[in-house]
């Protein structure tokens, strides 16, 4: 999966955020963990980690993106300012607020223009 793909419909970037939980967040740096169940959801949520950190890079605020495949988590360093800090927590919880309907929209922005 490519990020272009990944991130071609906003229900795949939701659908990924379910994977995630929050290890650790201060305003301008969250930590984020792939939950995997199972072996072989490990593998797709590896593929999809990996587009993830793609799709996000590009987005306008994001300063950067650290993936560790071993720990299975990524670290998003961001600019408070332009991202709404509450913005990480809806989405990984499956919130539709304004603040995760921002977040999403600027990656589906910055990888799809």
């Amino acid at each position: 999966m490519t990020a272009s793909s990944f991130v071609a419909t906003n229900e795949s970037l939701w659908r990924f955020a379910t994977m995630l939980n929050i290890a650790h967040h201060i305003p301008g740096r969250v930590r984020l963990k792939v939950a995997a169940s199972a072996e072989a959801g490990l593998a797709a949520a590896v593929d999809e980690a990996k587009s993830f950190v793609r799709a996000v890079e590009r987005v306008p605020g994001i300063r950067s993106v650290n993936l560790n495949l071993l720990a299975r988590s990524c670290v998003v360093e961001y600019d408070p300012s332009q991202i709404a800090p509450m913005a990480w927590g809806d989405l990984v919880s499956g919130n539709r607020t304004a603040a995760a309907g921002q977040l999403l929209s600027a990656i589906h922005t910055a990888n799809n223009s």
